[in-house]
């Protein structure tokens, strides 16, 4: 099987990067993670790409023209999807439009529902009684794009911003490697 280059965009621990790291090395998964970009050189996620040898780049969002070298990057390594796996950084609609229909995003919530920051908190405040998270293809509206896979649970009357973190995390290591499989219609 010919494997698809993947970058994974990230800006935090990259816990979603290390699952897409550890589902690549299946045979009969239909990506390579190639690439891994970060707009915050102290993410701990950039650990996991140097431990697979793979190949990252830490960008400058502050930098006028960042854009076009990352670009410029992504086809050098001939890219042909983007994951966005805690990307705390909103992409331009030019950028978007380079790279159509092929940018997938990762969502703690159950869009339509609580798109943007302090989703967790969100959720809890207004007694949501089920939650999850939601892959998406990214277009030029934050979290909007149309979904390719949610997974949900029900919350419990316990639950605190911390606990619904680490019950939605488990179920977006699901949830990513099932949508690209989906994408590129493997089982």
């Amino acid at each position: 099987m010919v494997k698809k280059n993947a970058c994974v965009f990230i800006s935090g621990t990259g816990s979603n990067l290390k699952h897409l790291i550890n589902n690549s090395r299946d045979y009969n998964f239909p990506v390579k993670i190639s690439l891994v970009i970060s707009n915050n050189p102290s993410s701990k996620g950039l650990a996991y790409a140097k431990k697979n040898s793979i190949p990252y780049l830490i960008i400058d969002t502050k930098k006028r023209n960042f854009e076009i070298s990352t670009l410029n990057k992504i086809r050098k390594y001939k890219i042909s999807i983007i994951c966005l796996a805690g990307y705390m950084k909103i992409l331009s609609k030019k950028f978007i439009l380079s790279f159509s229909k092929r940018i997938i995003n990762i969502h703690p919530s159950l869009l339509p529902k609580f798109k943007g920051l302090n989703t967790y908190a969100r959720i809890i405040e207004k007694n949501e009684k089920k939650t999850g998270c939601t892959v998406h293809y990214v277009n030029d509206r934050l979290d909007d794009g149309k979904n390719i896979i949610q997974k949900s649970f029900f919350l419990n009357k316990n639950d605190n911003v911390n606990i619904l973190k680490v019950k939605t995390q488990k179920l977006e290591y699901l949830a990513f490697s099932e949508a690209i499989r989906r994408i590129y219609r493997y089982s």
